[in-house]
């Protein structure tokens, strides 16, 4: 109807009511439809004609003629017997909800003459049309199942008629919670037939402009439903209800319609509907030529994170009106329905990457979660529960695996290493899920490699992904110089995994950590090998943790430059930092040169010019001595092989045969054990000493070993030093005693001579050996001592002093220091370990070839063990001794019986495991100047 129409109508209405037209009134019609038994024949049936006036006139219709509607009989002649009657147009009033029925299910069908389509008195009622609202309407909240019901329900001539699931519709709406709450609790809010599928425009699920069809039907149910997305936020985020809507499953998919349960129901019966195929247990199906199951068992997803949701929720797509609903099912199931973000993040991961491109070993979702038995992280048989992740992320990335194979890194044994490591023996061993994991470092769904700035372990990001679990020590690295924000450099600064490793991670209290520290400190700081030259380097290259190292002064996450008074080594915490170890420690104290090098002569002048005086004196006294053995072994050898070294004179030879075969004793039983010791303490510290100043060479870290480590060799070095002090005491305690048994002076006593103190004589002796040696002279006539053996008695006495006074500063450094300044503590170093050096080399070579190697002695002297040399021997080896004691008459009294075999032989094994520990000792002391100096 156009507008001029609309005009007329109103003009025509208007002047009817003024002015009348003759057209019945209700009152007139009323004479006869007031009849009970008054009956009029409709489609072939039989129904009565009698109006309730009372009810008509309640209606929302009780003010309009009878002629207002049935037009056809406005003007006619009562009765009307002769007037064919025609069905009431609504649309004359109703324009708006007539053309909306017009496009419906129903208005479609009832244009084409279906007989069985409704019209709007089927639903509304003929007279007595009441307001909607009202209870006494026909399509009130209470009635629209049921009149809905007339036509949609089993056996009626519509189910029968279109092919569409009718079967008891009405009893599951009834039973369901819509229904629960229209029926049982009286609630005109809830949802009937109508408010899904509207009143006028009923439309096919099929039809896009349907209020059912998939893409609408979210909205339809939002329409009381009006939190929706916020319900259903952590399933569905809302931005992907409306733009994504064919993947996200829609309300029908898991509420059945006309079955909607309440969730904490089972939801509908959809998930029955699919067991009744997926329930078999040999339903089956070929994929990729591999055959697979397709049974679902619902006993083992009871327990399972899904066991509250619905089949149709993942394999989005069913269409419930197939015989077959999962028939429809296009795609694979596709978890960004409601774990949108988790997906979102694992697309931009390499497994994700990967997975896009189509490669077949890249894990998606499946992989790691399972498919129907996905079980929460916190359920203990899950794949992903902390103690079983180590063995699911193997799966690829063990050795030798599908993921380890491609890989071209650094990193290998990765599982494997993480098993052993104090993460993975907190994990797996002592049971604790809250250490890390392959996810806490890596990430569960987000994995990139390490070279990516997005990745977790990426250099940038690594501290803050440390920094999770160990955020105390996080704190401390951020102030720290090694941090990137703080420290100013153009070199890279070191990250958590370059001192802790990735996978290898262990225990900062373990030995095998303390042992690795320092080497992985030098890897940037270069300058820590002038740590080896310290005390604490070389003990810890002996394996000695508990000295000092980088991390106990530096501080170990904490590190700052001494400058900033924050620091561990600044002036202000020095002293507490030293006396961490050394408890006396003080302000002097605290000056000792910790990297300080005798290399560097602007920075360290007085180690410097320690280090070459003592460097000029062992190789001068190695220099002068070495020539001087040269000189004498050729002559020493052909000393030996003489047959008789000395043609005795006559009376001599009367005396040695008075004598029988008794011997001249030469030491007394004191000078003996003094020797003993002398050679017992020695060899202890320099077995001991040698190991700690070639500590970096492999020799002298098994030699520690064999001691018995560190602390033992120290306790023995400790003990000999001792022992050193005891017969150095004894031995001037001795000196005092002769003295006063000579009655004599001390000039006398110690110039003279018998003394061992070097004179006038010696050197005139020096000069004739010398021209002996080049066979330009005489051999000279030596007394009671050689200059040779003067010589080791000053070297030993020397040796006793500097060495024993060094030692005691670097026993005692604290003590010393009170009075000395704190680099001396680096001066006693220097001397002490290149004095200990000259005495071992002296005594194992020069000494060694004038007492025992030299050809006419080899391959030992027993003297200094037995005290005693045959009268022969005497004669010719000291000459002038020999006269001496014959003119002084002191002779016959130093004659002595000659010790017992047995006991020469002892002495004999002594003395040669002694030559041989020190031939050996400076075998290895040759190769480590050679070959390892450092």
């Amino acid at each position: 109807m156009n507008s001029i129409d609309k005009v007329t109508l109103v003009v025509v209405l208007g002047l009817t009511l003024v002015f009348g037209t003759g057209a019945n009134t209700v009152e007139d019609c009323q004479e006869c439809h007031d009849d009970e038994d008054l009956t009029i024949e409709r489609d072939g049936r039989e129904v009565t004609a009698q109006i309730d006036a009372e009810r008509f006139g309640g209606s929302v219709h009780g003010k309009l003629r009878c002629g207002e509607c049935h037009t056809d009989l406005d003007r006619a002649e009562l009765p009307h017997d002769d007037v064919e009657i025609g069905r009431v147009d609504c649309e004359r009033c109703h324009q708006k909800v007539a053309g909306i029925y017009r496009r419906s299910l129903h208005g479609r069908a009832h244009e084409s003459g279906e007989k069985l389509a409704p019209h709007c008195q089927d639903c509304h009622a003929s007279h007595y049309v009441a307001k909607i609202g009202s209870r006494a309407s026909a399509v009130s909240k209470f009635k629209i199942p049921f009149v809905c019901g007339r036509c949609h329900k089993e056996g009626t001539a519509v189910s029968r008629t279109f092919d569409i699931p009718q079967e008891k519709i009405l009893a599951h709406f009834s039973q369901s919670i819509h229904g629960e709450g229209l029926f049982k609790q009286g609630l005109l809010v809830t949802a009937v037939c109508t408010d899904c599928h509207t009143s006028h425009n009923v439309l096919p699920h099929t039809d896009p402009g349907s209020s059912i069809h998939k893409k609408n039907v979210s909205r339809t149910c939002q329409r009381c439903h009006g939190l929706i997305e916020q319900v259903h936020r952590k399933v569905i985020r809302g931005e992907l209800w409306e733009k994504e809507p064919h993947k996200v499953p829609v309300c029908v998919d898991c509420h059945s319609p006309h079955k909607v349960r309440k969730v904490y129901y089972e939801l509908g019966m959809s998930d029955q509907d699919c067991l009744v195929c997926h329930g078999e247990q040999d339903l089956s199906t070929v994929r990729d030529g591999e055959r697979i199951s397709l049974f679902v068992d619902l006993d083992k997803m009871k327990g399972t994170a899904h066991a509250a949701v619905a089949c149709a929720q993942c394999h989005t797509g069913i269409n419930p009106v197939e015989k077959r609903p999962c028939a429809t099912i296009k795609a694979r199931v596709d978890c960004s329905i409601c774990h949108a973000e988790v997906v979102a993040e694992h697309a931009t991961s390499t497994h994700g990457k990967r997975l896009a491109r189509g490669d077949t070993n890249a894990p998606g979702c499946k992989d790691c979660h399972g498919a129907h038995g996905i079980r929460s992280r916190s359920d203990t048989a899950s794949p992903t529960y902390p103690t079983n992740v180590p063995e699911l992320c193997g799966n690829c990335h063990r050795e030798g695996s599908k993921a380890a194979q491609r890989y071209k890194g650094d990193e290998h044994d990765i599982v494997k290493n993480y098993v052993m490591s104090i993460h993975g023996k907190g994990l797996l061993e002592s049971g604790l899920v809250v250490t890390a994991m392959c996810t806490d470092c890596h990430t569960a769904h987000h994995e990139l490699p390490h070279d990516d700035p997005q990745s977790s372990i990426n250099p940038d990001n690594v501290a803050d992904t440390c920094g999770k679990c160990h955020h105390g020590i996080y704190d401390k690295f951020v102030e720290s110089i090694h941090f990137t924000l703080r420290g100013k450099t153009d070199k890279d600064l070191p990250h958590c995994n370059d001192c802790h490793s990735s996978h290898t991670i262990a225990r900062t209290d373990l030995d095998d950590f303390k042992k690795v520290i320092i080497d992985q400190c030098g890897r940037c700081h270069e300058e820590t090998n002038t740590y080896f030259d310290t005390f604490h380097g070389k003990v810890s290259k002996l394996g000695y943790n508990a000295t000092a190292k980088c991390h106990d002064c530096h501080g170990s996450h904490e590190i700052l430059p001494t400058w900033d008074p924050a620091s561990t080594l600044s002036r202000q915490n020095i002293v507490a930092t030293c006396a961490k170890c050394h408890p006396g420690s003080h302000r002097r104290f605290a000056g000792y040169l910790t990297h300080a090098t005798h290399h560097d002569r602007a920075k360290y002048p007085i180690l410097f010019y320690t280090f070459w005086f003592m460097s000029i004196l062992l190789m001068g006294v190695f220099g002068f001595f070495g020539v001087h053995t040269l000189l004498w072994l050729p002559r020493s050898l052909r000393e030996r092989l003489k047959h008789k070294a000395h043609k005795a004179q006559k009376e001599e030879k009367e005396l040695i045969a008075r004598a029988k075969g008794k011997q001249v004793k030469r030491f007394d039983r004191f000078e003996r054990q003094l020797h003993f010791l002398v050679i017992i303490s020695f060899l202890g510290l320099a077995l001991t000493g040698m190991t700690l100043k070639f500590s970096y060479l492999e020799w002298a870290q098994s030699l520690s070993h064999l001691l018995g480590g560190f602390e033992s060799a120290g306790f023995i070095h400790r003990i000999c030093a001792l022992i050193t002090f005891f017969y150095f005491g004894a031995h001037l305690l001795d000196v005092y005693r002769k003295k006063r048994r000579a009655k004599t002076t001390w000039r006398k006593f110690l110039f003279g001579p018998e003394s061992l103190l070097p004179n006038r004589n010696d050197l005139v002796e020096f000069g004739a050996s010398v021209k002996w040696y080049l066979g330009q002279g005489p051999r000279p006539e030596y007394g009671h001592w050689t200059y040779w053996e003067k010589f080791d008695y000053l070297a030993v006495f020397w040796g006793v002093a500097i060495i024993g006074f060094s030692g005691l500063v670097l026993w005692f450094p604290e003590f010393f220091t009170r009075f000395l300044p704190g680099w001396s503590i680096n001066v006693a170093t220097i001397v002490h370990s290149d004095e200990a050096l000259l005495a071992a080399g002296f005594i194992f070579t020069i000494h060694f070839f004038n007492t025992h190697f030299r050809p006419e002695k080899f391959p030992m002297d027993t003297v200094i063990f037995t005290g005693q040399v045959s009268l022969e021997e005497f004669i010719a080896e000291r000459p002038r001794e020999y006269r001496r004691m014959v003119e002084a008459g002191e002779l016959e009294k130093n004659l002595v019986d000659p010790l017992p075999p047995v006991v020469v032989r002892t002495m004999k094994i002594f003395g040669g495991i002694a030559l041989t520990v020190g031939l050996a000792l400076v075998v290895l002391i040759i190769y480590a100047e050679v070959f390892g100096y450092r």
